[in-house]
């Protein structure tokens, strides 16, 4: 592993490793019927303790396929990801997740590194982890230009402003309960995940980052996938990051 300014990379296997702690996975999800049930099936049950789908207002059958995979099926009908990441905190908090995790409901992330993921945590106190797309192996095609690039500059403005460094703004990340608790998250959309790295910089959290593999998502993105998503996606972010820099940790 390598250390750069507080945020360490580990590179892990991808080997079963037995529930140590109760760990919840948060999965968003906005019409995603296509492909919520193979995330679902693909999760190694070894290593949760629950798998919480939030549909976000989906008009198609993402709930039912959800829960027929065995999924908790919660509804959170404000438009948003960070809506539906809130919503599914406060029931991995009233379930007593000692871990909460987050990954994409449209198949691009790989849930059988979820492992990976969490071991840093279980095994060596850090306090949260990011999967890395830019470390890992990205298939072609996977993450668009316009994204590829919004990532390279929202991390490199964290760096600037806060010292830490990471690679990447990846969906699939872990964090502790009790810290996640106090890092007080709050947007409601597109400035999630790039919200909750700025903070867990600011508090000076024990941070690492895994290489993970990224693919094409099954059906098109809500945000990247077209110009004026990208827009405003890239506005929230640099949004989020000017607002965090005025304000007090």
């Amino acid at each position: 592993m390598s250390e750069s300014r507080g945020v360490i990379t580990h590179h892990l296997t991808s080997q079963a490793h037995p529930l140590e702690s109760q760990t919840a996975v948060v999965i968003p999800a906005f019409n995603e019927e296509s492909s919520i049930g193979r995330v679902v099936d693909a999760i190694p049950r070894f290593a949760v303790s629950e798998i919480i789908v939030v549909n976000n207002g989906s008009s198609d059958s993402t709930a039912t396929v959800a829960r027929e995979a065995g999924a908790t099926v919660l509804s959170e009908p404000r438009k948003g990801y960070g809506y539906a990441c809130l919503r599914g905190i406060a029931h991995a908090i009233k379930n007593k997740a000692d871990i909460i995790a987050f990954m994409d409901g449209d198949n691009s992330d790989y849930p059988d590194e979820l492992p990976d993921i969490l071991r840093p945590i279980q095994e060596d106190g850090y306090d949260m982890v990011v999967g890395s797309r830019m470390l890992g192996k990205r298939e072609p095609g996977a993450m668009l230009p316009q994204a590829i690039i919004g990532n390279w500059i929202a991390c490199f403005l964290i760096r600037m402003f806060w010292g830490y460094k990471f690679t990447d703004l990846g969906p699939l990340r872990a964090v502790r309960t009790d810290v996640l608790q106090k890092m007080q998250m709050s947007d409601p959309t597109f400035g999630w995940t790039v919200e909750m790295q700025i903070i867990a910089a600011k508090l000076k959290l024990k941070c690492t980052e895994v290489p993970v593999r990224y693919r094409k998502r099954i059906g098109s993105s809500k945000v990247t996938g077209t110009l004026s998503g990208t827009l405003k996606a890239s506005m929230k972010i640099l949004y989020t990051i000017l607002k965090h820099l005025f304000t007090k940790a």
